[in-house]
């Protein structure tokens, strides 16, 4: 069989700025922040 990894990109709501580039992390739905944003951050994962 065949593994594939899959990753998408949103726009989330980062308030205390404590997420980096490349991190994996939890986000959640929220009411419309901006134009695009629409996502929240609940938790960073890690790298």
């Amino acid at each position: 069989g065949k593994y594939i990894r899959r990753s998408s990109v949103f726009k989330a709501h980062d308030e205390k700025n404590v997420a980096k580039v490349g991190d994996k992390v939890v986000i959640y739905e929220t009411r419309p922040l901006s134009k695009t944003k629409r996502w929240k951050l609940m938790e960073v994962l890690g790298k």
